[in-house]
C-alpha cells in the first residue's frame, strides 16, 4: 500500500470531522485493523518463528561450535562450548572427568565392535580342551591380531573401563565429605552428605528414565523395526547379538511395559550381578550397581567421619578386604576411590587450585598443589620429577593389569602366572586383575603430572562432560542409526574377509560422530537440566 494512502487513512482516524458519527469511526478503525493488523501479526509471527528455528538449529549443532553462533553471555555448557578465547577454571580433579570420559568412549567401542568381532580373547589365546576328552589341547592360536595385545585392547575393553568408572565414583563422592570430616566441621559434613544422598537418585536415574522413554517412543513409531532382522543375521553379526527391544501393538501397551521395566530398573534391593538391567537398553546394568554402592559408601562415610584419619584408613582397608572376600568387586572399587581421596587430602593435593585454562588453547594448565606453585629449589624439583616418573612407570603396570583378557586369562601368554593367582572364590575371574589395575591406575594418575596433563586436554575434557550421555546414548543410536549404516557399508565393501573389516571401519567413520553428536544434545537437553533440577528440588524442600 502506498505510504501517502497509509498516512491519509491514519489521519482520518486521528482527526475525524464533527459530522462523523461514532459508527463511522468504528467502521474506519475496523478497516485499519483489517488492512494492517494481519500484516503486523504475520510479521511478528514470522520473526518469532525464525528465532525459534535459528535457536533450534544452533542447539542441534555440537556444543563446541556454539561460540560461532551464540553470545558468550547466553551460553551454558562446557569449557569446549565456550570456545572463542573465553576462560574457564579447571578443578583439581578435572583429570578424573577426562579419565571418565575416555572410559565411557571405550565402553562405546566395546559395544560397537563386539557384535562384529570376538574381543574377549587375548593375544595368542588357546582354548581349553573339552572336558572328559582325550583330545590334546591345541598348540597354535588363531587369535594373533595385534589389536589383542595388552594396552592396545584397552581401546575396547568395556569391563576394565567399568572398573575405572567405579573407582572414580568412589573418589568423587568421598572427596568433599572427607575434606569436611578432616576439618571436624560436623554441621557442613552433615549438610553435604545429606545433599549427596538426596540428589544421588535423581543424578543416576532421571537421565536413563528419559533415554529409555525415548526408546519406547521410537519403538512405537517403528524406528527399531528396520534393523530387527539385521541384528540376528549371522552374515553381519558374527559375535554378540544385541538385545533388540520388543515392540508392542499400542502406545499405551508400550508405555505400560516401559513403566514396569523402570520399576524393576530402580529396584535396588537385589545385589545379584546385572540385577536391575532393562531390556530397553541392556547396557545400563551398571546404574543400579552405582546407586547401591553409593548408598553404602555414604553410610561408611558417616560411620567413619569422627574417626582419626589413620584409623579411618585402616577401617576402610578392612572393609575393602571384607567386601573383596565376599566377591563384591564393585563395592571394593568404591572403597578404593574413597581411600585414594583420603590419601590425596593427606598430601594436600587439592590446595590452592583455581588456575584458569585458556580454552582456545590446546594446553590447559595443570592444577598443582599450592606448595608446588612456589619457586622450588633444584633438589625439590628433582624429587618431584623422580616421583612423577616413578608413578608413571607404575601406571604402565596398572594398565597391563587393566588389559587382562575377558576370556580365560590363564590360557594367554603373559597371563598364565597372574591367572593362577586369581582366588578360587572370586566368581568373575577376569575381573580380578582388572579391579586391581583400575585401583592402581587411578592411584598413580593422582600422582603423575603427565597423566593429569593428558586427561586435561580439551578434547578429553569434552568427552568427560559427555561421559554419562555417551553411556546412555550409544545403545539407542547404534540400534536406530548405527546398524543401518553398517548394512550400507557392508553393501559397499562386501562381507568376505578382509572386506568385512573394511565395512566395519567405514561404518565407524559415520557412527562414532553420530553417537558423539547425540550425546552432546542429550547432555545439554537432559543431563545438565536434571542436575539443576535435583539442586532446585533440594533447595525447595530443605528446611
Amino acid at each position: 500500500m502506498p505510504a501517502i494512502e497509509e498516512e491519509k487513512l491514519f489521519h482520518e482516524v486521528r482527526s475525524p470531522s464533527s459530522s462523523d458519527t461514532e459508527s463511522d469511526s468504528s467502521s474506519i478503525w475496523n478497516e485499519v485493523e483489517a488492512r494492517f493488523g494481519g500484516i503486523r501479526w504475520a510479521a511478528t509471527t514470522k520473526a518469532y518463528s525464525n528465532l525459534i528455528l535459528r535457536r533450534t538449529a544452533v542447539f542441534l549443532l555440537p556444543s563446541f561450535t556454539h561460540h560461532r553462533f551464540v553470545p558468550a553471555r547466553d551460553r551454558r555448557g562446557s569449557s569446549i562450548s565456550n570456545g572463542g578465547g573465553s576462560v574457564k577454571t579447571l578443578s583439581p580433579t578435572a583429570y578424573l572427568d577426562g579419565m571418565r570420559g575416555l572410559a565411557a568412549f571405550f565402553v562405546f567401542f566395546c559395544h560397537y565392535f563386539y557384535t562384529a568381532f570376538f574381543i574377549a580373547e587375548g593375544y595368542n589365546w588357546l582354548p581349553p580342551p573339552p572336558p572328559d576328552s582325550n583330545t590334546p589341547p591345541p598348540t597354535t592360536s588363531k587369535w594373533t591380531s595385534l589389536w589383542r595385545l595388552p594396552f592396545v585392547r584397552l581401546l575396547y575393553s568395556g569391563p576394565s573401563m567399568v572398573c575405572v568408572f567405579f573407582v572414580i565414583s568412589g573418589y568423587a563422592l568421598s572427596l568433599r565429605p572427607l575434606q569436611l570430616a578432616r576439618k571436624r566441621n560436623s554441621e557442613a559434613f552433615a549438610r553435604t552428605t545429606s545433599s549427596l544422598v538426596f540428589r544421588r537418585f535423581f543424578r543416576l536415574y532421571l537421565p536413563p528414565l528419559i533415554s529409555t522413554l525415548g526408546v519406547a517412543l521410537l519403538l512405537n513409531v517403528g524406528a527399531y523395526e528396520g534393523t530387527r532382522e539385521f541384528t540376528t543375521d549371522r552374515t553381519f553379526i558374527r559375535n554378540v547379538i544385541e538385545h533388540h527391544p520388543v515392540r508392542l501393538e499400542t502406545l499405551s501397551a508400550q508405555l505400560t511395559h516401559w513403566a514396569r521395566e523402570m520399576w524393576a530398573f530402580v529396584h535396588i534391593w537385589s545385589w545379584a550381578n546385572h540385577a536391575g538391567s532393562t531390556q530397553y537398553d541392556v547396557h545400563l546394568w551398571t546404574i543400579p550397581l552405582e546407586f547401591r554402592c553409593s548408598m553404602v559408601l555414604f553410610l561408611i562415610l558417616v560411620g567413619t567421619a569422627r574417626l582419626r584419619e589413620n584409623v579411618r584408613l585402616v577401617m576402610v582397608g578392612l572393609l575393602a578386604w571384607f567386601v573383596l572376600r565376599n566377591d563384591r568387586w564393585e563395592m571394593l572399587l568404591f572403597l578404593a576411590g574413597m581411600a585414594i581421596a583420603e590419601l590425596d587430602l593427606r598430601r594436600n593435593a587439592h590446595e590452592g587450585h583455581g588456575t584458569s585454562a585458556g580454552l582456545a588453547s590446546s594446553q590447559p594448565t595443570l592444577q598443582l598443589p599450592l606448595d608446588e606453585k612456589t619457586d622450588p629449589s633444584p633438589s625439590s624439583s628433582r624429587q618431584r620429577s623422580m616421583s612423577d616418573s616413578f608413578w608413571t612407570v607404575v601406571s604402565v603396570f596398572a594398565l597391563y593389569l587393566l588389559s587382562c583378557p575377558d576370556a580365560g586369562p590363564w590360557n594367554v601368554p603373559g597371563w598364565r602366572y597372574l591367572g593362577s593367582l586369581i582366588p578360587t572364590w572370586f566368581t568373575e575371574k577376569y575381573r580380578f586383575w582388572q579391579v586391581m589395575g583400575a585401583c592402581l591406575f587411578v592411584f598413580c594418575a593422582a600422582r603423575s603430572r603427565g597423566w593429569q596433563h593428558f586427561f586435561e586436554l580439551p578434547v578429553i575434557q569434552y568427552l568427560g562432560h559427555l561421559s554419562y550421555a555417551i553411556y546412555l546414548m550409544h545403545g539407542p543410536v547404534t540400534h536406530v542409526v548405527g546398524f543401518p549404516v553398517q548394512r550400507w557399508a557392508w553393501g559397499i565393501t562386501g562381507t568376505e574377509d578382509p572386506a568385512y573389516k573394511s565395512g566395519v571401519a567405514l561404518a565407524a567413520l559415520i557412527n562414532i560422530p553420530l553417537v558423539i553428536w547425540a550425546a552432546d544434545i542429550f547432555w545439554r537437553a537432559v543431563d545438565m537440566p536434571t542436575v539443576r533440577f535435583a539442586k532446585w528440588l533440594e533447595s525447595k524442600l530443605s528446611a
